[in-house]
């Protein structure tokens, strides 16, 4: 018999799932949240150029609007911080948050290691940092019948104490950011709990983030199975890419490994579409706020 081999990433992700499986998240310390608005509709995931991007989900359009000399927020940092955040306003129930006085001690919380130079997580971190807080966010529902829009930014005021060059020196004063009225009130109404521990074993990718939330908020609503077909998938989740088969290869392959953290959710690929079927969320109901 031919010797499978396990790449590092992979064994990792598997570690990490036995780890989920052993414990749940509200005993390990690990429950948090994700804003809905951001699980329905998602960030891209490479750099956009341009400073408008949309994505659309039925009814549902998300657009996100930035300073040309800024630029959109993409990839997995941008929806490190929103889970970061959202949890802190979810625990908190307030719209200033302390992100600490150590850049070092912040991005341990996001799972990140505090390297410097041109593709370390710092540069990263202050990059994606500036682009998610300065872009605005419009949330638009229409059906025929009735059209509701919502309007915001994510933060209103952030005050960052961070020094690069000695990422573990503590600073004088405390880092906050102070979160919009309204998505403050979108994220602590509307939270989608997830388990921070999956979050940080699926960093790598976007897509498998992106994938691993949305699966998680659909199964506590989920009442019969249902096909979601390719071309809606590729709308919601794979802008990026110029053919739905394109989008299909990529998400499987991301899938494989939500499914390896997330065991319990019940999902098949067919032709047409997924099949998702009705599944335990990753959270049990005490999880919910």
């Amino acid at each position: 018999m031919k010797k499978t081999t396990i790449t590092p990433s992979v064994e990792q992700i598997i570690n990490d799932a036995l780890a989920i499986e052993a414990e749940s998240a509200q005993d390990a310390g690990a429950l948090g949240f994700m804003a809905r608005a951001m699980v329905q509709a998602t960030l891209p995931h490479k750099k956009v150029l341009g400073n408008e991007f949309e994505r659309r989900n039925g009814n549902y359009t998300l657009t996100l609007l930035a300073p040309s000399k800024i630029g959109l927020p993409y990839g997995t940092v941008p929806r490190l911080l929103l889970a970061w955040l959202t949890t802190e306003a979810v625990r908190t129930q307030s719209r200033e948050l302390e992100l600490g006085n150590s850049l070092a001690n912040f991005m341990r919380e996001l799972g990140m290691s505090p390297t410097g130079g041109t593709r370390g997580d710092i540069t990263r971190l202050k990059e994606q940092t500036r682009r998610l807080f300065a872009c605005s966010i419009s949330a638009t529902y229409e059906d025929g019948k009735k059209s509701a829009f919502l309007n915001q930014s994510i933060a209103s005021k952030a005050v960052l104490w961070w020094d690069a060059k000695d990422p573990e020196q503590a600073g004088l004063w405390q880092s906050t950011v102070t979160l919009s009225e309204a998505f403050f009130n979108e994220v602590v109404s509307h939270p989608v709990p997830v388990d921070m521990r999956a979050l940080k074993a699926l960093k790598k990718s976007p897509l498998a983030l992106d994938a691993y939330c949305w699966l998680t908020y659909k199964a506590s609503y989920t009442k019969r199975p249902s096909v979601i077909p390719w071309s809606a998938l590729a709308l919601q989740f794979g802008s990026d890419y110029k053919l739905v088969r394109q989008f299909k290869a990529a998400f499987l392959a991301e899938l494989r490994k939500v499914v390896t953290v997330y065991g319990a959710v019940q999902v098949e690929a067919t032709d047409d579409g997924l099949l998702v079927r009705p599944s335990l969320t990753h959270i049990g109901k005490k999880g919910t706020p």
